[in-house]
């Protein structure tokens, strides 16, 4: 059940070692509510959760950090990108928080972040939200294919990932395969276009995209995870997603056959067109899966 009261929501930074993480926390009304932990995906950071938040969060308590490289998030200039250090960082995150028992939300590169948290800490996840979050060989589009499994040696690789850091391509992420497009505010591409067009910010997206075979070569550890653990999990995809397509999001069932599989009738980032079906699943899924 959802809340018709305001939510209030803080933005706070965390220092983890030597990175001074930002998030945002929503503040619900009752003691002891049910913990959602939200990892954003890219080119995004936190605030693609912000309507969310604004809609849950006075029942819940939603948090959602900026992972290492995206939003207010600052890194020291050694800082070494990849997805290890995602979830060293996130790990950390969580240990300052206090939390021990959260159910995680992962979206797109919240879900090779989460689920190396969930390696670490099984004991910690209560169940899990997936949207658009790859975790089969199913799940990736040739173009995925193409773009995410480049290698610094290949001869014209930076310069294609980098047509994927341009404000076209940004805008495409939100707006590709969504049926009813003036139902996608432009603010989304446009502030996750300035965090990327930072200094250094560039480089860092870099380093994430030559790592992500390290997300494909751990598929079938993460795979195992599931069918150990069986995770209650509510699965919402975006079926035209032209990185992570719906085969994807069907794919988990195979390890998770009790998982409720959600699809839309959109792309990437379904939350943007979709919030109001999306949102009430996510609502009765965090009280049955709490209790």
């Amino acid at each position: 059940m959802m809340s018709d009261r305001i939510t209030r929501t803080t933005h706070r930074h965390v220092d983890v070692d030597d990175v001074r993480v930002f998030y945002r926390e929503s503040r619900p009304d009752r003691a002891g509510a049910p913990v959602l932990l939200l990892l954003h995906g890219f080119p995004s950071a936190s605030h693609q959760f912000r309507r969310l938040i604004d809609v849950l969060g006075a029942r819940y308590r939603l948090i959602a950090p900026d992972l290492p490289g995206f939003g207010h998030t600052e890194t020291p200039d050694d800082f070494v990108f990849s997805f290890d250090q995602l979830a060293e960082v996130t790990d950390g995150f969580v240990q300052r928080l206090g939390l021990d028992r959260f159910v995680m939300y992962v979206f797109d590169y919240g879900a090779p972040t989460g689920f190396r948290l969930a390696e670490r800490h099984p004991e910690w996840i209560t169940g899990l939200v997936v949207q658009n979050g790859n975790a089969y060989e199913d799940g990736l589009s040739d173009l995925a294919r193409d773009m995410l499994t480049q290698h610094p040696d290949n001869p014209g690789a930076e310069d294609t990932l980098r047509d994927l850091l341009t404000l076209t391509t940004t805008r495409g992420q939100y707006e590709t395969g969504v049926a009813t497009p003036e139902l996608i505010a432009p603010d989304g591409w446009i502030l996750d276009q300035y965090f990327l067009d930072k200094p250094q910010r560039q480089q860092a997206q870099l380093a994430l995209l030559f790592d992500y075979h390290s997300n494909i070569e751990r598929y079938d550890r993460w795979q195992a995870w599931l069918r150990k653990h069986t995770p209650p999990t509510l699965i919402t995809w975006g079926s035209n997603d032209p990185f992570f397509p719906e085969p994807g999001g069907r794919a988990y069932l195979r390890d998770l056959p009790e998982a409720e599989l959600h699809l839309f009738d959109t792309g990437h980032f379904a939350l943007e067109d979709h919030l109001s079906r999306i949102a009430p699943l996510i609502a009765d899924f965090l009280d049955r899966t709490w209790r």
